[in-house]
């Protein structure tokens, strides 16, 4: 990534940086989902967020450091999903809920997802998950190819039932049908904790 790095210096300067470039990320989100990844551009964040381009190119050397922010950010926020703060039941539609809403975002990180690389540069959480499941399982299962197809399913099954499968149904409606099907796939494998 090309960002720029954040200086050095007192504490409330880097405070204020911090601020100021997550500010700049989630005004790229909402950017994305307003208008499409395309629209995403130095100058058009900083008209919508009415601030000097100066300021975005600051934080970010160019558009592609920008779109990498936000992808990092794509996988934080599905990484979270993943935490065992919320119940199993909550995390689930968490994902879903998060796919639907955000389909350019999903796309970008479907992108990034699918490419040549190391999956822990995408999904931070990959090696947690992984160990996760080849503890419960066993050798019952080749844990890293059951978790590629639980994120998979996870990160693209909303998507596609939403725009292909059933694009009249609420959101709230679907985001309950992947939760209720999906804890019932984990039970069956023996991974459902609500």
């Amino acid at each position: 990534m090309d960002a720029v790095k954040e200086p050095t210096g007192g504490s409330r300067r880097n405070r204020a940086y911090s601020v100021t470039h997550q500010e700049l990320i989630e005004g790229a989100v909402r950017l994305i989902s307003e208008k499409g990844v395309e629209a995403l551009s130095v100058s058009g964040l900083a008209r919508a967020l009415k601030i000097n381009r100066t300021t975005v190119y600051y934080h970010f050397a160019s558009r592609e450091a920008l779109l990498e922010a936000v992808r990092l950010w794509s996988s934080e926020q599905l990484a979270s999903a993943f935490s065992t703060d919320e119940s199993q039941s909550e995390r689930i539609a968490f994902i879903a809920r998060f796919v639907i809403e955000n389909p350019d975002l999903i796309k970008l990180w479907i992108e990034e997802f699918v490419s040549p690389g190391d999956i822990r540069d995408r999904y931070p959480r990959w090696d947690e998950l992984v160990a996760g499941i080849a503890e419960s399982l066993g050798e019952r299962v080749d844990a890293e190819i059951y978790c590629t197809f639980l994120l998979t399913g996870a990160i693209i099954g909303p998507r596609v039932f939403r725009q292909s499968v059933r694009p009249d149904l609420d959101e709230a409606v679907i985001v309950e049908r992947f939760r209720i099907e999906q804890q019932r796939m984990l039970a069956r494998d023996s991974l459902r904790h609500d």
